[in-house]
């Protein structure tokens, strides 16, 4: 067996002639009689079934080498190989054997080695023997396959069985249209039957949005969203998982960031503080929540990210010192003689701990770079020496990435936004809180705190409850701040210092450039829809818990 290289000269004047290249004599590497030979469709490869049920697969780069040898049908009871085509794309192969199985092998590069090679990916309901005919779609990854009487339509991405039938006439041939609107079957009396064909979206099922699939180039099953590709014979990859599970990300790191700031702030301002500062720093936080969300969207990604990219340890030892400092600061205050605590009036407690915390900050930002020298010491990839670099450890010790716009920034931002919503319906929310139940606990002999802990706060936790749940509803639903400052990856994982792609964030990135009523068009849609139903199941279980709240402690 030998095979022959041609090549064409084409220049702006025209195409040029054919002229031999080069001649390859396989003969040597094949054992045993070959059945068939298929070139891909990019002329630089080449598979060959042999009678014994083996399959050669050679590249052809400076010299035509012998990349693979497999026995797709090993361990059946039918080894020998009966068909043998390439899927749109050349990528996979279709197979069956004498006993109907139709397997698919993909080219990947499996784990441990550096080169891609046919694996076995899926495997379809058996055909009654070996397929006698095949065609391909030239649109998508669907083939027409067949045996005698039976047909059968497959779409190989997803492993499911667009049509099947019964014919009422014996095949010979079968033909796909190339607008994928049509089939056409010659019979053993070479007539033609024309069946019209009316799938648009074979792309789109339940497997294909929320299932786990093997996809052509991947070493094992996954979920993937990427919805277009450099070339006609791409495979969408259009699983909302990934976008499902970013939008819980980003949620998580904006209420973690929010909820102690905003509560705890209401706490203050509605029980402790001054009303005349209560009257500056209601109004300013409602002033807040109007800010528009491109606005800290763009700060988010040209100022906070660039900014604390080099500057995680000192984040860290802020996050440390504050509460800390801030702590024992009122433990020092509690236990000063009451002369001195009479220096600042009741419900002004904040002027003495503000430079605390503006102390605690300045230390955590300045002290950082030292943490980061003493305890996130790496070695350089490309220098081979030992430096203090975050940025490097993160990824050397947990084996995740670190990305400059990540969850954190959106973290800090997106919880900038919901601040002021959680803030102002819980400080209503205490403010309500009868007068009478406040002056009863003091009169008893209560502290104002263990008043607000254990009579202000079980009496205003059904509203509480209301400000975070409407905080979480915020949260969910952003769009352009995850837009501008995640970089929009659709990964699956909680990685603080990775990005994401929400599901908001995706209609508003794809969207513009979806075909109308395509296939990408209507998952966006679909996409919506999770949105809204996971928000209004949120919604409801919130106000069923709240209702029940509220008549427990009705009787306060």
């Amino acid at each position: 067996m030998h095979a022959i290289r041609l090549v064409q000269a084409q220049t702006l004047l025209g195409k040029g002639e054919i002229t031999m290249d080069g001649a390859f004599d396989v003969t040597p590497q094949i054992r045993g009689e070959p059945l068939q030979v298929l070139i891909n469709s990019h002329a630089d490869a080449f598979v060959v079934s042999t009678k014994e049920g083996m399959i050669y697969h050679f590249l052809l780069r400076d010299e035509l080498e012998l990349e693979q040898i497999f026995k797709p049908f090993e361990g059946t009871s039918s080894p020998q190989i009966a068909s043998m085509n390439f899927i749109y794309g050349s990528v996979s192969l279709s197979l069956t054997n004498s006993k109907g199985i139709n397997r698919i092998y993909s080219l990947y590069i499996p784990e441990g080695s550096n080169k891609r090679q046919f694996g076995l990916t899926k495997e379809f309901k058996p055909l009654p023997s070996g397929a006698t005919y095949f065609d391909k779609s030239l649109r998508n990854k669907v083939f027409l396959i067949g045996t005698d009487q039976m047909a059968s339509l497959r779409y190989s991405t997803t492993e499911t069985i667009r049509w099947e039938k019964k014919l009422p006439f014996h095949t010979k041939l079968a033909h796909l249209g190339r607008k994928y609107d049509q089939m056409i079957f010659l019979d053993d009396e070479n007539q033609l039957h024309f069946f019209k064909l009316d799938d648009p979206h074979p792309e789109a099922g339940i497997k294909a949005f929320f299932g786990k699939i093997w996809y052509e180039g991947y070493p094992e099953p996954g979920y993937e969203w990427q919805s277009t590709g450099a070339s006609d014979d791409f495979e969408p990859k259009l699983s909302l998982v990934p976008l499902i599970i970013g939008t819980l990300k980003g949620t998580l790191y904006a209420m973690i960031f929010a909820l102690p700031i905003a509560i705890l702030a209401a706490i203050y301002t509605a029980q402790f503080a001054r009303p005349e500062f209560r009257g500056i720093v209601k109004p300013i936080m409602e002033i807040m929540a109007s800010l528009p969300s491109v606005v800290l969207g763009f700060l988010a990604a040209l100022w906070l990210a660039p900014l604390i990219e080099d500057k995680v340890p000192s984040l860290i030892l802020i996050l440390i010192l504050v509460p800390g400092v801030s702590l024992l600061a009122g433990w020092v205050w509690n236990r000063l003689p009451i002369k001195y605590r009479r220096w600042i009036k009741p419900g002004n407690e904040w002027i003495g701990l503000l430079p605390v915390i503006t102390l605690a900050t300045f230390l955590g930002w300045t002290c950082g770079p030292a943490i980061e020298k003493w305890l996130f010491v790496v070695t350089d990839p490309n220098t081979g020496m030992q430096i203090a670099d975050f940025r490097l450890w993160w990824p050397q010790i947990t084996g995740t990435a670190f990305e400059q716009r990540n969850s954190l920034v959106v973290g800090f931002m997106m919880g900038f936004a919901v601040i002021p919503i959680i803030f102002t319906i819980t400080e209503d929310a205490l403010s309500n809180v009868p007068k009478t139940l406040v002056s009863g606990s003091l009169a008893l002999g209560a502290s104002r705190w263990q008043t607000a802990l254990h009579v202000v706060l079980p009496t205003a936790f059904p509203g509480i409850f209301s400000a975070v749940m409407v905080g979480l509803g915020r949260a969910v639903g952003e769009t352009m701040i995850v837009v501008m400052a995640t970089g929009n990856t659709p990964i699956m994982d909680f990685n603080i210092f990775s990005g994401m792609r929400t599901l908001s964030a995706n209609i508003a990135v794809e969207l513009p450039e979806a075909p109308y009523l395509s296939t990408l068009y209507r998952a966006l849609f679909l996409g919506a829809l999770v949105l809204f139903v996971m928000t209004f199941i949120v919604n409801t279980i919130a106000e069923i818990i709240r209702q029940r709240l509220r008549e427990k402690y009705r009787t306060v």
